[in-house]
């Protein structure tokens, strides 16, 4: 496997907690006040509230090297103020590398990107594998050093080939799941083992041009803007929460080829920042919306 390139100083290992919870007053100093309390460093801290639903979001990363507790013991000590607020969280740790499997199926523009930024680092996880129904990205991988499972599918073998999928992926201890233009439909039963951790990439034309040839519907209407969505994956199909969307000014002087190359390049920037957010702890998932912490 070829490992990524990294080129920046080593740095201290160090805890995130994504939290959301009813509003109220105190929050910030309990949750401050913990970290304090056992010697922590706070790095980063970001909070956002909502009014419409009186619901509190924090995200708050900190410095390991001198808290006093060691990393198996805070989840325990976190419980009672967790419990206090009503709290929905998560904890993460830097020394944790999520590991991630990219599901493709013949467009290898989004792959491609992924594994040069992975390669140069850009990515905090691992990539031990590769899966795919088609055979024809096999080339990617081998370039790359990555193993490479083809699952050939039919509509009479799908739940079949999923149940493979899910056996190497917990074989892998894989964690995150990347459709890197997968052309399948992922069933429910592969979404409830992976929740909010499945990232889906598309162009933004739904629902307006759905069907084939997304863009030679949108060079028929004469479109001025396209663009590209990443989002969480369920059970309702393209209607996960969003992570990131993005989009580019085109005229009546591009053709289709030229809004397919652009359509391109913005999923494959709309995808590496959505799965980088995603990796960094960084999005948290409420009633079918994400808070993106930048």
């Amino acid at each position: 496997m070829v490992r990524p390139l990294i080129m920046s100083q080593p740095v201290s290992a160090t805890a995130t907690l994504l939290i959301h919870c009813p509003d109220r007053a105190g929050l910030v100093h309990d949750v401050t006040g913990f970290i304090l309390s056992h010697h922590g460093n706070i790095i980063d801290l970001q909070q956002h509230i909502d009014p419409a639903e009186d619901a509190f979001f924090m995200r708050l990363e900190w410095d390991l090297s001198g808290f006093n507790l060691e990393q198996e013991e805070i989840e325990d000590r976190l419980r009672p103020m967790a419990r206090r607020h009503q709290m929905q969280w998560q904890l993460h740790f830097s020394t944790q590398r999520p590991r991630v499997a990219l599901f493709v199926t013949k467009e290898n523009h989004c792959l491609y990107d992924l594994l040069a930024r992975h390669e140069a680092g850009e990515l905090p996880a691992d990539i031990p594998l590769i899966i795919s129904n088609h055979e024809i990205l096999r080339p990617v991988a081998e370039r790359f050093g990555l193993a490479f499972h083809h699952f050939p599918m039919r509509a009479d073998n799908k739940a079949q080939v999923e149940e493979a999928q899910l056996e190497l992926l917990r074989a892998e201890r894989i964690d995150t799941l990347v459709l890197a233009r997968y052309m399948q439909i992922i069933s429910p039963r592969l979404i409830a083992a992976f929740p909010h951790q499945i990232l889906n990439i598309h162009h933004s034309f739904l629902p307006a041009f759905v069907g084939a040839k997304p863009y030679h519907q949108a060079y028929e209407r004469g479109v001025k803007l396209i663009g590209a969505t990443s989002h969480y994956v369920t059970e309702d199909l393209d209607e996960g929460p969003i992570i990131h969307q993005d989009v580019t000014r085109v005229s009546h002087a591009d053709n289709v080829s030229d809004l397919v190359r652009l359509g391109r390049d913005l999923e494959k920037t709309v995808l590496a920042k959505a799965l980088r957010w995603h990796l960094g702890h960084r999005v948290l998932v409420y009633r079918n919306k994400t808070v993106v912490f930048g």
